[in-house]
């Protein structure tokens, strides 16, 4: 199963800069929903999900029947910025579907097609509209590897192959950096009201309501409620970085919406065209779009294959709350996995956190955790870790996943962990079945 021959030729060519496929060292070759298929027919449960752009799985039916119609009737795939069909149809539906049942008043910017570049237009916008250059960010947060995205990344990994050292933005602690009950937004407004902090007035401040890669750090409502009461008191940008929490992963369409804010300036990526297409979006209040035309451009912004599949999503996912409930139900019983395992383990390594369906175990260690999923893997699961260190194990399987394959794959991520760690061996899967079910 982890015979690599087949890959050979991929892997001389290919740069060292390759990550996922050092931990998969299989040949993929066909997906559909939670399930990946490697060219010797093996199947492997996908918690992974293209690092969350897949959140309504691979290949899905009611996507793949849209795009293929729109294709056949040689639709536009290639218009710059032009108006097209496709484009008219995505903003009407983000507009009727997403927007206006949320009282939300945005103009919609379209960038580049990767999340870097949504964050690199939402870092410059905020300095052109306020004349200011820094730019606050959060220890563990990751917004890019581009030089002004990656500049806002705390972890020195991707800092450090900038080849240059980067510059624009001062950091601040994360809610929970200094341990519990520590509210660090006072720690920012008293930097921001001492003359001598040495932190220049921002232009703006970029945060992510949970950190994905900086290994699911949760922050709570009230601790966003706060920031946002800073940012305003002083005249600061809010930006929300939602590019892998978004669209759905915590249950509801924005990531931040149960915490009642109002962001200047949201991100949209990865799951936003809902089939893994390349597709991201800068959503502006509407005093904000001060750009003049084509100042911050891209050929490939606006793609019109992402829009015909980005609103079939919208249609079918986001007409009434039905599928933020199942998110939430599905989040329940990944979230009951987990804390069982914390209790079993009498060494009091595990933790677990996350909201809705982005899940995590923290192992306290890079190497434990990489034991575990490598272990996963050869029973047929793919999930990845996160964190600084790479200590925490991120479930970011498919929203659209069935209870089957989510009890499986549950069932493949128990036992590696038990097996690694030594802990007593699980009870019968119908056993574990049952307990799993009893949570819905």
């Amino acid at each position: 199963m982890n015979d690599i021959n087949a890959s050979s030729t991929i892997e001389r060519l290919e740069s060292k800069v390759r990550s996922y496929c050092r931990d998969f060292p299989v040949v993929f070759n066909r997906a559909r929903g939670a399930i990946l298929e490697d060219e010797d027919g093996n199947e492997y449960i996908d918690f992974l999900a293209g690092a969350g752009s897949l959140n309504y799985g691979h290949n899905n039916q009611i996507l793949k029947n849209e795009l293929l119609r729109y294709i056949a009737a040689d639709g536009i795939v290639h218009g710059l910025d032009m108006f097209t069909k496709a484009k008219r149809s995505f903003v009407e539906t983000f507009e009727a579907l997403i927007l206006r049942p949320r009282q939300m008043s945005y103009k919609l910017q379209f960038t580049g097609p990767t999340g870097t570049n949504a964050v690199e237009a939402a870092l410059k916008i905020a300095r052109k509209v306020t004349g200011r250059q820094t730019i606050v960010s959060f220890t563990n947060g990751f917004h890019g590897v581009t030089l002004g995205s990656v500049a806002a990344t705390g972890n020195s990994h991707f800092r450090d192959g900038c080849g240059i050292q980067p510059q624009g933005t001062a950091f601040m602690p994360y809610d929970g950096y200094l341990g519990d009950g520590v509210d660090t937004t006072e720690y920012i407004e008293k930097m921001l009201t001492d003359m001598s902090s040495g932190l220049d007035l921002p232009a703006a401040m970029i945060v992510e309501t949970v950190q994905g890669e900086g290994g699911i750090n949760v922050a709570s409502f009230e601790w966003l409620r706060a920031l946002e009461r800073v940012c305003r008191d002083h005249e600061i940008l809010l930006i929300v970085d939602d590019i892998q929490v978004g669209c759905g992963r915590t249950g509801t369409f924005f990531s931040f919406e149960e915490a009642g804010i109002s962001p200047d300036i949201i991100t949209l990526s990865k799951s936003l065209s809902g089939y893994g297409l390349p597709f991201s979006l800068v959503l502006l209040k509407p005093e904000l779009d001060q750009w003049k035309p084509g100042e911050h451009n891209g050929t490939f912004r606006g793609n019109n294959l992402a829009f015909i599949t980005a609103t079939a999503t919208l249609e079918h996912y986001w007409r009434d709350e039905s599928f933020t409930q199942e998110v939430k139900r599905k989040g329940e019983i990944i979230r009951a996995c987990l804390e069982r395992l914390v209790a079993e383990d009498q060494e009091g390594i595990l933790t677990a956190r996350g909201r809705g369906m982005v899940q995590a175990l923290d192992c306290g260690s890079g190497e434990l955790a990489a034991a575990i999923t490598a272990r996963a893997f050869e029973k047929g699961l793919i999930i990845e870790t996160s964190g600084s260190e790479g200590q925490v194990i991120k479930c970011l399987m498919p929203l659209t996943i069935s209870e089957e394959q989510l009890t499986e794959g549950l069932q493949i991520l128990d036992a590696s962990v038990r097996e690694v760690m030594g802990l007593a061996a699980s009870r019968a899967s119908g056993e574990q079945e049952l307990a799993i079910g009893a949570v819905t």
